[in-house]
């Protein structure tokens, strides 16, 4: 099943961050989103003036609380920078690519 057809799912005590073969894996499943010291997904957005990048911030704020895990984000004049990690785990979960796939679809 695709990644953005999944839903994140919410972590437990169990809940474990990714081994490094289990994020390229994943890695290969989303588009063009940076590994970033084994611990976050990043990606830039480019947008012709401020308010798509507004807009496009937006729907990913809404996504974001349909999915129940928020990325980093950044914007201004063009752009959007987000930032995604699983913050109780210090690390990568599936979430974070769920939620990139996710992301990706609405650009």
């Amino acid at each position: 099943m695709e990644l953005f057809n999944q839903k994140c799912i919410i972590l437990n005590t169990s809940s474990t961050s990714l081994k490094p073969k289990e994020i390229d894996s994943y890695l290969s499943k989303i588009n063009l989103w940076k590994l970033i010291d084994n611990k976050y997904i990043e990606k830039k957005f480019a947008f012709n003036n401020y308010k798509e990048s507004l807009i496009f911030i937006n729907l990913v704020s809404e996504l974001a609380e349909q999915e129940n895990h928020h990325p980093d984000i950044s914007f201004g004049w063009g752009y959007a920078k987000i930032s995604i990690h699983t913050h109780d785990l210090n690390g990568l979960h599936k979430n974070d690519f769920i939620l990139a796939s996710k992301i990706d679809k609405i650009s």
